[in-house]
C-alpha cells in the first residue's frame, strides 16, 4: 500500500472524512509538497487560509503569489524607512 510521505502514519481516507482532517492534509501538502503529479487547488487554499498553519516563509510567499501583497506581516518587523 502506498503511504504518502507528507502524511506519515496518518490514514488519508480517515482524515478526508472531517473538515479538520482535510485542512490537515492541505497544510501538509503545502508545507511538504504534494505527491508527484498532484496539484493543490487554489480555491481550497483560499477557503481555509486563516486555519492553515504553514511555515512562515512559505506563507509569506503564498500570500504574495495569491493576493499580490503580504497579509500577515510580523508585528515586530522593523522597516528601513524612518518614521
Amino acid at each position: 500500500m502506498y503511504m504518502p510521505q507528507y502524511l506519515g502514519d496518518f490514514d488519508e481516507k480517515e482524515l478526508e472524512k472531517t473538515e479538520k482532517g482535510r485542512i490537515f492534509i492541505l497544510e501538509r501538502k503545502i508545507n511538504y509538497g504534494p505527491p508527484a503529479g498532484e496539484k493543490i487547488k487554489l480555491d481550497e487554499v483560499k477557503k481555509y487560509w486563516d486555519q492553515l498553519e504553514l511555515f512562515p516563509l512559505r506563507k509569506r510567499l503564498l500570500e504574495l503569489l495569491i493576493w499580490g501583497k503580504y497579509i500577515s506581516l510580523p508585528n515586530n518587523s522593523k522597516s528601513f524607512w524612518m518614521k
